[in-house]
C-alpha cells in the first residue's frame, strides 16, 4: 500500500498500515490500535482542532502559507472588486455563479422576504434598553424557528431553499433593529426599492426624511466588508453551525453565539481599544518594546490560519480609504499605518509571521460609519450568514457526517463510594 502511513506501536511491537486519502488519515483507523483487547483504541488529543479535519467541503479554500482565500474556487480579490454581496451569497449557497435570470430571481426573493412578523418586533422590544445587540440578534434569529416550523423539514429541497432566502433576507432587519433598540429610536421597516446593503443602512440611520440616500462609496465599502466576511472555512462559528442537523435558524443562532466571543468575532473591537490606548504615533516605540517584552499584545496581527498577509486585509485597507473620503480620516488610522509598517519590516514580527489580519482595519471602518463597538460583531454575523448556510447545507446533504461528538481524556476521580448526606453532615 503506497498511500499509507505505517505506525509501529512500541507498547506491543505491532505495526499498522493506515490508509492516506486527500492528505489525511481517518481517526477511526487509529482507533483500531490497542495495547490489548480490553483497552480503548488510540485517540487523537487535539485541543482546538489545530490539525483535525471534521468534514469534506467545497465551499471555501484557504492556503494560509500563501495568503490565498477562494470562495468556490474564485479568488476573494476578484469577488470583492467585481461582484456584489448577494451574488457572492448565491455562489456560496448554490456552488456556482448565477445567470442573469437566476440572479434577478435571487435578489427579488431576498428583497421581498426582508420583513419579519410583527411579533418579532414585539419580542425585540421586550429587551432591556442596554441589551447587547449580539444577544438580541442571537435570540431573534433563534426565535424565527418558531415562526417557521416547516423549517424542521431539512430533507425537503424547496423548504431548505425558502429558509435560506428568509435567513439572508431577515438578518439585516434584525441587526438594524438591535442597533436602533440600543439608541431608543423607533424601528425602521425595510424598503424594497433599495439594494440589500442600501436597505440595511436605511434601517440603521433613517430618521424623519422621506427617503434615505446613502453615499454610494459607503454602500460599496460595506458590501465589500460583507463579502470578505461571507465565509472562512471551518472556523469556530461554522463548526457550531455544523454541529447537528437542526433547522437553519437554530443552527445560525448557534453560529452567532460562537461568533459573540472575543476570540472569534470581537477581535476588531480589541484593535480599536489598542489604538486608543497608544494615543499618538510618538507612543508607538514604547508600545512595540512592550510587545517584544511580553507586556503588551499587538491586536489585529497574526491569524490561526494565515502565516502570510491576510488577503482580506489588503482589500479592507483600500475600502477604508474610500470610506474616509466620505467621513473624514480617523486619527487612529495614522497609528494603524505606522504599526503595520513596523510589523512588516521588524525582524521580530516578520520571523513570527505576524501580518495584519482582517480585523486590523475593519474596526476603523465601522467606527467611521458611527457604529458603536458592540455592533461590530453584528455586522460580521450579517456578512457571515450565507457562509453559515452553505456549511449547513453541506452538513445536511453529506452522508458521511455524524453528529459532532468529540472524545475526551478523562482526568477526574473514579469509583468513589457515595456517603449519604445524613452521614456526611453529621
Amino acid at each position: 500500500m503506497t498511500d499509507s502511513l505505517t505506525v509501529r506501536d512500541n507498547r506491543t511491537g505491532q505495526e499498522y498500515d493506515v490508509p492516506i486519502a486527500d492528505g489525511a488519515i481517518k481517526a477511526a483507523d487509529l482507533g483500531k490500535i490497542k495495547a490489548d483487547e480490553d483497552s480503548p483504541g488510540l485517540a487523537i488529543y487535539d485541543p482546538g482542532f489545530v490539525n483535525t479535519a471534521s468534514c469534506r467541503s467545497s465551499v471555501t479554500y484557504i492556503d494560509g502559507e500563501k495568503g490565498i482565500l477562494e470562495y468556490r474556487g474564485y479568488p476573494i480579490e476578484q469577488l470583492a472588486e467585481k461582484s456584489s454581496f448577494l451574488e457572492v451569497a448565491y455562489l456560496l449557497v448554490h456552488g456556482e455563479l448565477p445567470s442573469q435570470t437566476q440572479h434577478e430571481q435571487w435578489v427579488h426573493d431576498i428583497t421581498f422576504h426582508t420583513f419579519v412578523h410583527e411579533n418579532v418586533k414585539t419580542f425585540m422590544q421586550g429587551f432591556r434598553y442596554d441589551a447587547h445587540p449580539m444577544g438580541m440578534l442571537m435570540a431573534g434569529t433563534g426565535a424565527l424557528s418558531t415562526f417557521y416550523p416547516d423549517a424542521r423539514n431539512i430533507n425537503d429541497h424547496d423548504v431548505r431553499y425558502l429558509q435560506i432566502i428568509r435567513m439572508i433576507a431577515k438578518m439585516p432587519t434584525l441587526g438594524a433593529w438591535a442597533f436602533r433598540h440600543a439608541q431608543g429610536k423607533p424601528y425602521v421597516y425595510p424598503d424594497n426599492e433599495l439594494s440589500y446593503t442600501e436597505n440595511f443602512l436605511a434601517m440603521l440611520f433613517k430618521m424623519s426624511e422621506q427617503k434615505y440616500n446613502a453615499d454610494e462609496r459607503l454602500v460599496k465599502a460595506l458590501d465589500v466588508l460583507f463579502i470578505l466576511h461571507a465565509d472562512h472555512e471551518q472556523n469556530c462559528s461554522a463548526n457550531a453551525v455544523r454541529s447537528s442537523q437542526v433547522d437553519p435558524y437554530s443552527a445560525v443562532a448557534a453560529g452567532i453565539g460562537a461568533l459573540y466571543g472575543p476570540l472569534h468575532g470581537g477581535a476588531n473591537e480589541s484593535v480599536l481599544r489598542m489604538l486608543r490606548r497608544i494615543g499618538t504615533k510618538d507612543n508607538i516605540p514604547d508600545f512595540i518594546n512592550g510587545v517584544k517584552n511580553g507586556d503588551e499584545r499587538l491586536m489585529g496581527f497574526g491569524h490561526r490560519v494565515y502565516k502570510n498577509y491576510d488577503p482580506r486585509a489588503r482589500i479592507i485597507k483600500k475600502a477604508a480609504e474610500d470610506v474616509f473620503e466620505v467621513t473624514g480620516t480617523n486619527p487612529l488610522l495614522d497609528i494603524a499605518l505606522e504599526l503595520e509598517k513596523i510589523a512588516l519590516e521588524d525582524e521580530y514580527f516578520v520571523s513570527r509571521k505576524l501580518y495584519p489580519n482582517v480585523d486590523f482595519y475593519s474596526g476603523l471602518i465601522y467606527e467611521a460609519f458611527q457604529f458603536p463597538p458592540e455592533m461590530f460583531t453584528v455586522l460580521f454575523a450579517i456578512g457571515r450568514t450565507p457562509g453559515w448556510l452553505a456549511q449547513w447545507l453541506e452538513l445536511v446533504q453529506d452522508k458521511e457526517q455524524k453528529i459532532a461528538r468529540p472524545k475526551q481524556i478523562y482526568t477526574g476521580d473514579r469509583e468513589l463510594t457515595f456517603t449519604p448526606a445524613s452521614e456526611r453532615w453529621a
